[in-house]
């Protein structure tokens, strides 16, 4: 892999990664989730963030499971959700007033990148909660290129421990800071969860929206590489639910979040994204060699998608076995893909006259004539 296209894949996991729990469009809640496994009694739970993508399915499985919930944040956000729920103000860059003198039952940061901020968070909070829940990333890891990477697998480093400017370098290495922060402030009371590509209803990156729109638009497609190439992604949903039940149930310890249970590809992918649409769409598969040939990159042009080959070999092949045996569930793809569809669709006309990720049709349609000529000349 060249070092240009190496420098991409990392910037383009950084933006998912940040806006995964950031930001979200209005008009979500829809899903009704699953009530299954065993409810802890309710709990007092403390949410650092609440109102970007994941946040907010969190705070309504957890309503809906009888627990009392508070957020904190600077209140910038999104401040109309959840106008019955107790929200606290303050910065994680050095305004945590409001968490003092405050005990909760367990707490869960999702919204921490630097490990100055998640430490100070953590040890201020330490004496006053019994479980801290960390939202990390499979991005710690050093190496993708082997597949079945559990959680043992070494994380990044970096040379300076100090540096805290979040880049598509220092994003994965500062997470692992985040988490050995973590970990150090609260012994055998801290769980990490490294979730893969997060994607369903809501997502404002449009990684995995970008399939089933585009096959409910018709015509032929470009799909990338081979219907047999691996994916791995999770429904908000179900990493929600899981994040709620490892509260409920005190489960430690660090954990991939990522799925589906067996081997998801591409093809399937795409064939659910199709009768999602119940489109007449073709599809017209190219080879990496030549994607890269015509400078169509992985990941933004072709969302989702890593060719499962070099450095990316084992980028969607991660171990996550260790999360399903302590219940984390994924519901069918097919489900996904129908429900991201039905709420893209009613989603403002601003919001889906250009999706955020994904080849251009332009761009896609001189893709797909150059390849045709490129075999036509054979």
């Amino acid at each position: 892999m060249t070092s240009s296209r190496r420098d991409f894949l990392r910037k383009s996991v950084l933006a998912g990664g940040l806006a995964a729990f950031g930001s979200r469009s209005d008009g979500l809640w829809v899903a009704e989730p699953q009530e299954s496994g065993t409810r802890g009694a309710g709990k007092k739970l403390l949410i650092l963030g609440g109102t970007g993508f994941l946040g907010p399915h969190v705070v309504e499985f957890a309503r809906k499971r009888g627990h009392t919930l508070t957020l904190f944040n600077r209140g910038k956000t999104h401040p109309q959700l959840f106008p019955d729920i107790e929200k606290l103000h303050g910065d994680r860059n050095g305004d945590l007033k409001s968490l003092e003198g405050r005990q909760w039952d367990a707490v869960l940061d999702n919204s921490g990148y630097v490990p100055r901020q998640v430490r100070d968070s953590a040890e201020l909070l330490k004496d006053n909660v019994q479980h801290y829940v960390f939202i990390s990333t499979i991005s710690v890891y050093a190496d993708t290129s082997k597949p079945g990477m559990d959680e043992s697998a070494p994380v990044g480093k970096l040379p300076d421990e100090t540096v805290e400017k979040v880049t598509g370098e220092t994003y994965g290495p500062l997470k692992a800071l985040c988490e050995q922060a973590v970990e150090k402030s609260l012994p055998g009371r801290a769980t990490v969860i490294r979730p893969g590509l997060i994607v369903g209803p809501g997502d404002p990156t449009d990684r995995f929206t970008y399939w089933p729109v585009r096959l409910d638009r018709g015509g032929e497609v470009l799909a990338p590489g081979d219907p047999s190439d691996p994916i791995q992604l999770i429904d908000v949903r179900d990493l929600a639910e899981w994040i709620v039940r490892v509260i409920e149930q005190s489960i430690t310890d660090v954990y991939n979040a990522t799925g589906p249970k067996g081997t998801l590809t591409m093809g399937e992918m795409l064939q659910a994204c199709q009768a999602a649409s119940k489109s007449a769409a073709r599809l017209t598969w190219v080879d990496a060699d030549f994607l890269e040939q015509q400078k169509v990159s992985a990941w933004e042009d072709m969302p989702v998608w890593l060719p499962p080959r070099g450095e990316t070999a084992g980028a969607a092949k991660v171990n996550a076995q260790k999360a399903i045996a302590k219940g984390l569930t994924f519901r069918p793809i097919a489900v996904t893909a129908k429900d991201t569809l039905d709420w893209f669709k009613s989603e403002p006309d601003e919001r889906r006259s250009k999706l955020k990720a994904g080849i251009s049709p332009e761009r896609e349609a001189e893709v797909l004539a150059a390849w045709k000529e490129s075999h036509t000349s054979k």
